[in-house]
């Protein structure tokens, strides 16, 4: 008892001249406070290679932040930013070699010292003085919230530290500051600001380190992507390549290309007199600086693009005092025999502009009624908008951009004059009486579904029929089939929705209808990856009570997809819709096209071909479990680790019960959606 009360009486707590506090017991020292050193040194206070300065979390949270100094496995002394999702160093310069910056790696001591004078030495030869540099001033060395490293001298008129010394003198050249997506700017009187790229939404208002976040996906087909300039902006890091001395076009080419690549940097480099491109695959610690050389072109959808572009107009009054007119008030009295001179003009002049009116309006009737009687199904009773044909030349500038192409014409994109972005289809030229016309019409205005494709209007002109659809900036599922964006949780959904679109056409709408070209070019997939079926122009429209009754003058289709009841021509009823559906199933799963053929290797070990449903059926018929099939089929596009093999695996069953051979064993669409569902 008598040695314990002695062991306690004889340790103390002491706090030194430095500021160091001291936890002693008798001569030796148990704990220090210069040994963690928190955000702050004090002079004569080492930083070695055991200890570490971290940011606060702010300026009012003085939780650990995101900034650290420390010397790292080189020995040199480095400011970091360890972020959420990154970490990079930004001071001495990353793009510097040690011997560059000034710095040395070989001097393995790891030791730095801020003495009471001002001057603060480090071992790997890094070195700084206060501009006060001198004794007598109280100072500290601290790590910022805002990244900064900072040397303060205490004002005893003021009682506040001034900053003496600061390692970085631009405060967006700190990374992190915004974080992604961001771009930093510095004003004198204000400070530093942040601010979201074009396109992009804050993903934290608490915290700017987390940055912004995208409201788009970029679509995988690079006639769907467009760029926009920011002069001045610069991102570093995370470049995809460097091509020296580039072309803009060779740049555009590369990014688009490159399923990663989200913009590029074109910088023009003055000391080889040449252009050079940065691909991106992220952007990360970007400001803005008036002597940097460069541009950011920002990979963006034509759709977000078009709709965010439109520049204000703004209408304005201007009075010039030299443009000021001084009325002539004088007033003449004329005669009487004027005044009746005039009136027997007006009089007659009256008359022939009623006749004028009056024939106007009788030859507008004319025209009007000939063109009802040759075009019957121009006034059809559809709700839909008509269009004039120059109207929607003006709006595809020309029919110049080409989206699309099936049997029944061609798709182009278009603005109209409320600046909506549209998808105009061109139909082939119709007959006399304009019977594809009308029919894809009186289809189109019989229905309304989430996943049926809204039509807006359509143009009735001489030869010329068109139709005037929605846009989908994303394209069709073929077109984004090999994109590493669609993952298995979004092929599953995408199934469905069509599976559910199919089902309204064969058994809920008014008219029953067969689509007769199910395939992934006619899926389209809006701004959500949500699915819409599209293309009615190899539509039938039936009646209920003739359902087991068709005929068509040609096969209707594209090869790969089409039921066997085509070519053996059997009745067609909606049974080659589902055969279709089952084969577009299977390509989302596997990735493979229907149209090749897939080459393996027979029982005699020989190479054999065999069509993708042969491929599948015998892969899932040889092993029982899913996990003893599922990844020999699967597309190799999709991430393994995160991949629902379970709902691929169902995909790929009900898939194989759609493409039977025998039509009175396959299911119909509204049985497809409760498998799927349940």
């Amino acid at each position: 008892m008598e040695n314990t009360r002695s062991s306690l009486y004889s340790r103390m707590i002491l706090l030194q001249n430095t500021g160091n506090l001291v936890l002693t017991e008798k001569d030796n020292v148990l704990w220090q406070s210069f040994d963690v050193p928190t955000d702050t040194l004090l002079p004569g206070q080492p930083l070695t290679r055991y200890t570490r300065l971290i940011s606060s979390r702010s300026q009012n949270n003085y939780s650990s932040g995101f900034y650290k100094l420390f010397f790292d496995d080189d020995n040199v002394l480095r400011l970091v930013f360890d972020g959420p999702e990154t970490s990079s160093i930004y001071w001495p310069d990353p793009w510097l070699l040690s011997f560059e910056a000034g710095r040395t790696r070989y001097n393995d001591s790891r030791v730095a010292v801020l003495d009471s004078w001002g001057h603060f030495q480090s071992s790997d030869r890094v070195g700084f003085s206060a501009n006060d540099f001198g004794p007598g001033i109280q100072r500290r060395l601290t790590l910022d919230f805002d990244g900064n490293f900072r040397l303060y001298s205490l004002d005893t008129t003021t009682r506040s530290w001034i900053a003496s010394w600061e390692a970085m003198i631009g405060s967006c050249r700190i990374h992190g500051a915004c974080g992604p997506n961001s771009l930093c700017s510095h004003y004198p009187s204000s400070g530093r600001k942040c601010s979201c790229l074009q396109g992009y939404r804050v993903k934290n208002y608490t915290d700017w380190a987390y940055g912004c976040e995208p409201e788009y996906q970029l679509p995988c087909n690079s006639r769907e992507v467009t760029y926009i300039k920011l002069s001045h902006v610069n991102f570093y890091g995370y470049n995809i390549d460097i091509l020296h001395n580039s072309t803009l076009e060779k740049c555009e080419k590369i990014c688009n290309e490159s399923r990663k690549c989200k913009g590029f940097q074109y910088r023009f480099n003055k000391e080889n007199g040449v252009y050079d491109c940065y691909p991106k695959s992220a952007f990360r610690n970007g400001f803005i600086s008036p002597t940097y050389s460069g541009m950011l072109h920002l990979k963006q959808p034509k759709a977000i693009a078009l709709a965010t572009d439109q520049p204000a107009k703004i209408s304005s009054l201007i009075c010039s005092s030299s443009s000021i007119v001084t009325l002539n008030r004088t007033y003449k009295k004329k005669g009487e025999r004027e005044s009746v001179r005039i009136l027997l003009w007006f009089v007659p002049a009256l008359g022939l502009l009623e006749m004028i009116c009056i024939v106007s309006v009788w030859f507008f009737l004319y025209r009007s009624r000939r063109t009802s009687d040759k075009q019957p199904y121009v006034h059809l009773s559809t709700g839909f908008r008509k269009y004039s044909f120059s109207e929607l030349k003006k709006a595809t500038k020309n029919f110049g951009e080409e989206i699309g192409r099936g049997g029944s014409g061609i798709v182009y994109k278009g603005v109209l004059l409320d600046h909506r972005v549209a998808a105009v289809k061109r139909l082939k030229e119709a007959n006399q009486d304009g019977a594809e016309f009308l029919a894809e019409l009186s289809i189109i205005g019989r229905l309304n579904h989430m996943h049926l494709i809204d039509i807006w209007g359509y143009c009735a002109e001489g030869k010329h029929r068109l139709l005037v659809y929605e846009y989908l900036e994303h394209g069709s599922l073929a077109e984004n089939l090999h994109c590493t964006v669609i993952d298995s949780k979004m092929r599953f959904e995408i199934a469905l929705g069509t599976a559910k679109g199919l089902a309204y056409l064969h058994e809920e709408c008014l008219e029953w209808v067969l689509h007769c070209d199910i395939k992934p070019q006619n899926v389209l997939l809006d701004s959500n990856y949500h699915p819409k079926l599209a293309d009615f122009g190899l539509s039938k429209l039936l009646r209920r009570a003739e359902v087991n009754d068709l005929s068509f003058s040609k096969i209707r289709g594209t090869r790969g997809y089409m039921a066997p009841e085509w070519i053996g021509n059997l009745p067609i009823t909606s049974q080659v819709d589902v055969y279709s559906y089952g084969v577009v199933l299977l390509e989302m799963v596997t990735g493979k096209s229907p149209k090749m053929h897939v080459q393996t290797f027979g029982v005699g070990g020989e190479m054999v071909e065999k069509t993708l449903i042969e491929w599948v059926r015998e892969i899932v018929k040889g092993d029982g479990e899913i996990t003893a099939w599922i990844d020999e089929i699967l597309d190799p596009l999709l991430d393994n680790t995160q991949c629902d093999k379970g709902k691929m695996a169902l995909l790929v069953r009900v898939a194989l019960h759609c493409v039977e051979e025998d039509r009175k064993v396959r299911p119909t669409m509204r049985q497809v959606v409760e498998m799927l569902l349940h």
